[in-house]
């Protein structure tokens, strides 16, 4: 089998997921993972993995309560290195989502922390269940990985579901191993990096990247539990992940956000990072976050390099072996860093497709392997992109002209009085839509920010209404959930 092998501190491409637990090097003793206190040396991991893997062995595919727990990563880990595919389930989801996830994946049992526990409806269910507590830490007798063939399904990952019931779709151990691989050329993330994040470990950010990717790259990963200000202030790694909303909370703790100062890359994703919230991140770590973009479907395929430039509200170039467009209306758009138009990607980073769902694949899908994202983009002449946001929700058309929403946010974001800012568009008897904005703000009127906006883009751009807001509607990982605010 091959093996991950580093070289002065570089990661050499393998084909085998985990290379790095399965070759010579996965007896050693050191530290592998820790999670919220609880931690793993790299023979543990090895052993307790290679336990429930043998129990695996021969599965169709297995759903993991993913919990942030350290039997959340054992699961996971065991389940890739029997070959088996991994249906990631959403602690905070309701019975019926649950129901619809097993049923829709057709796993043939489910992964829990500890059987006594389990949820009611999981415990009851149609599905057998097994309990990673009630399982042995070390395999019985000889056993050694799944020769898996990197073509097979590594994950069935399940969208948010805002269209429709949530569709899974279908990464393969090859995908995932060219994302990381790519990640691990563009932030030079090394077996000499210590990851830390606190996030959910059943969407592509936490579990992949803040999981798989520590795993692969061989580098030691302290998952918070929690993503606090003081948990990653106390973490002591060289290389953080986080959403917005985490990034937020640690600028409005000095003393916490001073603790990251000798951290090597501090990584933002899932949502567009404000930049007032860049900008006072870089005051207070000495460090200009590093942006990038991608989706459950296509991994990560935009990033700002380690060694490059940072850019405030721009995730970058397309990662190694990624393609990019942007087009409307079936044509090509040009590259000035003004004109939007729907972001389609090609690359070895895009899933297979939605599971069972060929008619929903194809409508993402064409037959020259362009993923149309249904996100919205601007360019630059130097290839930089900027993420607009959504087809559906972030492109407004007011008056003949297309609308922004993300550079509308930005603009409300400038002001000092607001805290959050939300838009989108919204019917209007003559325009068509017009723009609407829900913020969050201390001591500022509404016609205030209309025209705080108007002073810095264009006119047509301002909003026509703004809704001062207590809050605005988020999911687990910070994005606001802009169909609620319709």
């Amino acid at each position: 089998m091959d093996s991950t092998v580093l070289c002065e501190g570089e990661h050499v491409p393998s084909s085998e997921l985990l290379a790095p637990l399965t070759g010579p090097d996965a007896t050693d003793s050191g530290h592998a993972v820790t999670v919220a206190g609880r931690t793993l040396t790299r023979a543990e991991l090895v052993d307790r993995a290679g336990a429930l893997a043998q129990r695996l062995t021969g599965a169709g595919s297995v759903a993991v309560h993913a919990t942030a727990t350290l039997e959340t990563v054992v699961a996971v880990t065991g389940a890739l290195l029997a070959g088996v595919p991994v249906v990631p389930l959403p602690p905070d989801s309701g019975p019926a989502e649950r129901t619809h996830l097993l049923r829709d994946s057709g796993a043939e049992l489910v992964l829990v922390d500890d059987a006594a526990q389990a949820p009611q409806d999981i415990a009851a269910g149609a599905v057998p269940v097994i309990g990673l507590a009630d399982l042995p830490h070390r395999p019985d007798g000889a056993w050694s990985p799944a020769h898996a063939d990197p073509a097979t399904t590594a994950l069935i990952v399940y969208t948010s579901g805002t269209t429709g019931a949530p569709k899974g779709a279908v990464l393969s151990r090859r995908a995932v191993a060219a994302g990381l691989d790519a990640l691990f050329d563009a932030w030079g993330w090394t077996a000499q990096d210590t990851l830390v994040h606190g996030l959910p470990l059943f969407h592509v950010h936490g579990l992949v990247l803040g999981v798989l990717g520590a795993l692969r790259a061989g580098s030691p990963l302290v998952h918070t539990g929690r993503p606090t200000p003081e948990a990653y202030a106390a973490a002591g790694g060289t290389l953080y992940f986080g959403v917005p909303t985490v990034w937020a909370r640690i600028t409005a703790e000095p003393a916490a956000a001073g603790q990251l100062r000798t951290a090597r890359l501090l990584v933002s994703g899932s949502a567009a990072l404000p930049v007032p919230v860049f900008e006072r991140l870089a005051a207070l770590t000495g460090h200009r976050a590093v942006e990038r973009y991608g989706m459950t479907e296509t991994m990560i395929t935009l990033a700002t390099r380690a060694d490059g430039e940072r850019r405030p509200g721009w995730v970058g170039l397309p990662v190694r072996s990624v393609q990019t467009r942007l087009v409307h209306e079936g044509r090509d758009v040009a590259p000035d860093g003004q004109t939007p138009g729907e972001l389609w990607v090609r690359g070895p980073t895009l899933f297979d497709g939605y599971h069972a769902r060929p008619a929903a694949t194809a409508e993402v899908l064409d037959a020259d392997g362009w993923m149309h994202t249904g996100d919205i983009a601007v360019t630059g002449p130097d290839g930089w992109h900027r993420i607009v946001g959504r087809a559906s929700t972030d492109l407004i058309s007011s008056g003949g002209y297309r609308i922004g929403a993300g550079e509308v946010e930005d603009a409300l974001l400038a002001h000092p009085g607001v805290r959050e800012a939300a838009v989108i568009g919204t019917p209007h008897p003559d325009l068509g839509e017009q723009v609407t904005a829900f913020v969050v703000a201390d001591g500022v009127e509404e016609g205030a920010l209309v025209e705080f906006v108007a002073h810095r883009l264009s006119v047509h751009k301002r909003p026509r209404v703004v809704r001062l807001v207590t809050s605005l509607p988020r999911n687990a990982m910070g994005k606001v959930v802009k169909t609620r605010l319709r």
